[in-house]
């Protein structure tokens, strides 16, 4: 008899773990459902900034065919909100329709944006009432907005100074907008970044045409655009900025109400043990950005210092893929072999990388101590443990700044900007804690003119692609048996279908092969 599995949510995580479960489907041991609460099936939420300034399609973000995989035997719910699940009976109870039976669970339910309490919008966290001409960036609809502001040469203002707003702030100058970004903080990235990188940060959006507005607190929303819709973002110091459309990017909040609501224990995100099972409750498991991996075992040296969902798609799908096999040899009926699989692994510490037109960047790890914190750098140098040494070098005049923390050799935090391959050598090193050569500088001579052309993903075991896990080799392989295009890579390899920043990197790798074929 085949196991009831129930996925509730269809973003991209939830997309993976349904083309994991597929064999199974296939063999008869789970029959599934996928219940999303959006009328499209899953597709790169990550890029919808892209799609919004015409960088690319609607069909190249789909992740999901729901006919193809209704043909498959998955029972796909589009446009469907759950109300509640009801444990005691193993129901999840619909907006419409009968309820669905489980034998196991997954929430996938994914993020909201955070909206921040200002006048003029309605503060509700759950539901938020954004006026005409206000955004969050989320989804296909919010998309077409944003398309016909910047197909309009509008005036946009980005709220808050993460890496998804300056993405888009940089995307929608480019294409035409006029962009003011807004964030508190004398720069942005205040809590990812040190001050001399945030300042040479700073200072290369304005090069690409991006204005800043720092140390900015928003109190209001104004509309009195001739459509009623949004005019100013009103500050705390009485200024205004004006604009046509506001794009609020103030971070994201894991979705947990529906856990909440039938009794799951919860903090930032839905808690799961390390095999992503709800705590206490077998048989309900949670993946992506609503997941919270923190076991109830108060002696989990691991868990410890547990931090939250780390928001990002890589990890999320690395959890699909490992539930996917424990689903499928708990409904084939392999306990044993289920209770013997390894935890998922722990998560390396994220990198985050900037890739724009004109500004590259890339940070990690602690990187906010400078040279001279004696005090800082002697912390927890103890019992032989090596102290932390900084090397930093900088060239604001020309958009270039380099910081290297490294205890004992190996990096502990960097940031680089404006000097891509010196960032691609140090976050192989980074990802690998590999010690980094005695003479720092010879990783600044990377990007110098004395270097041949080439591309960050020269190494044929490097990571090319972070979110997918997808290396070097892996891309030339797919090329060599005929991929031409990005698209043709990222559907043979997945390499690309995530962030997007390695879609550079995955060209230039296709390019070389064809030059080395048409040279010989």
């Amino acid at each position: 008899m085949s196991e009831q599995v129930v996925i509730v949510g269809f973003g991209p995580v939830a997309s993976r773990l349904v083309d994991e479960l597929l064999p199974a489907v296939r063999a008869g041991h789970v029959a599934l459902t996928v219940v999303g609460e959006e009328a499209e099936a899953a597709y790169n939420r990550v890029l919808v900034a892209d799609l919004g300034v015409g960088r690319t399609t609607a069909d190249a973000l789909a992740l999901s065919d729901a006919a193809a995989l209704v043909a498959e035997g998955v029972d796909v719910r589009l446009g469907t909100r759950v109300r509640r699940v009801d444990r005691a009976r193993q129901q999840v109870l619909l907006s419409g329709g009968p309820a669905v039976h489980y034998d196991r669970l997954v929430f996938a339910t994914g993020s909201r944006p955070v909206i921040p309490n200002l006048t003029g919008i309605n503060p509700d966290p759950a539901s938020p009432v954004l006026p005409a001409g206000v955004t969050a960036l989320r989804d296909l609809r919010d998309a077409a907005v944003l398309r016909q502001a910047v197909a309009g040469g509008k005036r946009v203002v980005v709220l808050g100074g993460g890496v998804l707003g300056l993405e888009t702030a940089l995307a929608a100058a480019e294409e035409g907008a006029t962009v003011t970004v807004v964030h508190n903080g004398p720069h942005p990235l205040g809590r990812t970044i040190d001050r001399g990188g945030g300042a040479v940060l700073a200072a290369g959006l304005r090069r690409c045409g991006v204005r800043m507005a720092g140390n900015a607190r928003s109190t209001a929303v104004e509309h009195n655009a001739p459509d009623g819709g949004f005019s100013a973002l009103l500050l705390e110091d009485g200024s205004a900025i004006d604009g046509d459309l506001l794009v609020i990017s103030c971070g994201v909040r894991p979705r947990t109400e529906l856990a909440e609501g039938c009794g799951l224990s919860t903090s930032t995100g839905i808690l799961v043990d390390h095999k992503l099972r709800a705590h206490h409750e077998p048989h309900i498991f949670a993946i992506g950005d609503c997941a919270e991996v923190r076991c109830p075992d108060p002696d989990c040296a691991a868990c410890r210092n547990a931090k939250g969902p780390s928001g990002l798609v890589g990890p999320g799908w690395r959890q699909a893929e490992w539930l996917a096999e424990y689903l499928t040899l708990l409904a084939a009926g392999i306990e044993s072999d289920a209770g013997l699989l390894p935890e998922l692994p722990a998560e390396q510490p994220a990198v985050i990388v900037l890739k724009a037109r004109g500004l590259n960047m890339a940070l990690a790890g602690d990187n906010q101590a400078d040279p001279w914190d004696e005090e800082v750098l002697s912390a927890g140098a103890v019992n032989g443990r090596a102290r932390l040494q900084i090397a930093q070098w900088a060239d604001p005049e020309h958009g270039r700044y380099v910081k290297m923390t490294t205890r004992g050799g190996v990096l502990e935090g960097l940031v680089a900007v404006g000097m891509p391959r010196t960032a691609a050598e140090l976050v192989g090193l980074y990802e690998r804690s590999a010690e980094l050569p005695a003479d720092r500088s010879l990783l600044l001579r990377l990007d110098g003119p004395d270097q041949l052309p080439g591309t960050a993903a020269s190494d044929p075991a490097g990571t090319v692609c972070r979110c997918a896990g997808v290396s070097a080799a892996t891309i030339q392989g797919a090329v060599e048996e005929g991929c031409s295009a990005v698209a043709d890579v990222s559907k043979a390899t997945r390499a690309g279908t995530g962030c997007g920043g390695c879609h550079e990197d995955i060209r230039a790798l296709i390019e070389k092969h064809f030059q080395a074929v048409s040279a010989a």
